[in-house]
């Protein structure tokens, strides 16, 4: 091919990103339903096994289907490489383990999903892996939290529910100083409108259950960086656990990356709008949204950030508000997702950070009162009638 595609615009890299047909030049992506792969001879086998000629060996290790969703995403996100797992928390998940060893210290946001809270609180502890959480907004709290066997820096940002911004570059800066990795977790902004490795991330993560699929079918993840950064710390760690992401997953996840930009601007568009009309309800103790003026780092959104992406959060007072506003809709559905064609909403105290004890929920600031929404595709107007009458209600 002639043409670069590092020169392309984001619509283009989305539907052609990383295209590699078979002699039967099929215009959809063929998908590879296959575990493993056949060799001309023993010794084909062994030249392949040793890395000497490139190729297929058996699904786990890579896919044809799995390689183009792979190249794609790296495009979109300006990344040299990019590994797929079998869901967001499998790209988490390996992201720390790859990067963490016995004895090694890291450093997190108080503000993680609820999953993510476990992994290090639970998990990583069996292993001899200590972990401060910080105030993430604040840098002099990453760097007063550095120890001399500080090995990786964790990244939410925003963070899930309540939308906390980390400032990445000057955390990235204070990384770089103490020899640690900075692993940003850049679901709820997308990779198009935030790119944490221009900021100084290392490593990238995504849950491309959300937005990249956008449409509630399948679950997938990704972990994207340099080559030597997935070569040296990734490569035997996914080959030999075994998180891979199926051919079929990543064939639905390429035509979701079709109609990503599509898709996520129309939310952000409509979330923009959905945003106001809670602002403005007298139910509503406070909204936090990215793209609202009132946010209070909206000058640093504005700084590192080019769209403000479709997740709302908001404060109705308590528990027993939340969830009659969540019963009383109509249009959205109550649904721990996000990033789907369809809106929805949730109660993050009772659903997606229940894991969290209630002491360290308030520590973020997540009362029972707050409702966490996704934004969809949905006609815009359709959508304010139904929160304004389920505000009425709460």
């Amino acid at each position: 091919m002639a043409e670069d595609p590092n020169t392309w615009d984001v619509e283009t890299r989305l539907v052609r990103g990383g295209m590699a047909r078979t002699p039967y030049g099929e215009i959809s992506e063929a998908l590879f339903l296959n575990q493993s792969f056949a060799y001309e001879s023993a010794g084909a086998a062994d030249r392949r096994f040793s890395g000497e000629e490139p190729g297929f060996i058996y699904q786990r290790f890579g896919n044809p289907t799995t390689q183009i969703f792979e190249e794609r995403l790296a495009l979109l996100e300006g990344a040299e490489g990019c590994r797929a797992t079998a869901s967001g928390m499998a790209a988490v998940h390996a992201a720390l383990f790859g990067c963490l060893r016995a004895g090694d210290h890291l450093i997190a946001g108080r503000a993680l999903f609820g999953s993510c809270k476990w992994i290090i609180s639970e998990l990583l502890p069996r292993y001899g892996v200590e972990t401060t959480y910080v105030d993430a907004v604040d840098p002099a709290a990453w760097r007063n939290a550095v120890r001399p066997n500080t090995k990786a820096f964790l990244i939410e940002s925003p963070a899930n529910p309540l939308l906390e911004i980390t400032p990445i570059a000057a955390v990235a800066a204070i990384a770089k100083e103490a020899g640690a990795k900075v692993i940003v977790d850049n679901v709820f902004a997308t990779p198009l409108y935030q790119k944490p490795l221009q900021l100084g991330a290392d490593v990238v993560v995504y849950s491309a259950t959300k937005h990249i699929d956008g449409q509630g079918r399948v679950l997938g993840g990704a972990i994207l960086g340099s080559n030597e950064i997935l070569n040296e710390v990734y490569k035997d760690f996914l080959r030999h656990t075994g998180p891979a992401l199926s051919p079929f997953n990543a064939w639905v996840l390429l035509k979701g990356l079709e109609t990503l930009e599509l898709r996520v601007s129309r939310q952000t568009e409509n979330a923009g709008k959905i945003a106001d009309v809670i602002a403005a309800h007298a139910k509503t103790k406070q909204v936090m949204y990215c793209g609202r003026p009132d946010h209070p780092q909206a000058a640093l959104i504005a700084e590192q950030m080019t769209g403000a992406g479709n997740v709302i959060a908001f404060d109705l007072g308590s528990r027993e508000a939340a969830w009659r506003f969540l019963d009383a809709l109509e249009i959205f559905d109550i649904s721990n997702n996000l990033g789907d064609a369809k809106s929805m909403a949730t109660h993050p105290s009772t659903t997606t950070h229940r894991s969290m004890t209630e002491e360290a929920r308030e520590e973020i600031g997540l009362t029972q009162g707050w409702v966490r929404m996704s934004v969809g595709l949905e006609s815009a107007r359709d959508l304010a009638r139904d929160v304004d009458r389920a505000l009425d209600k709460a």
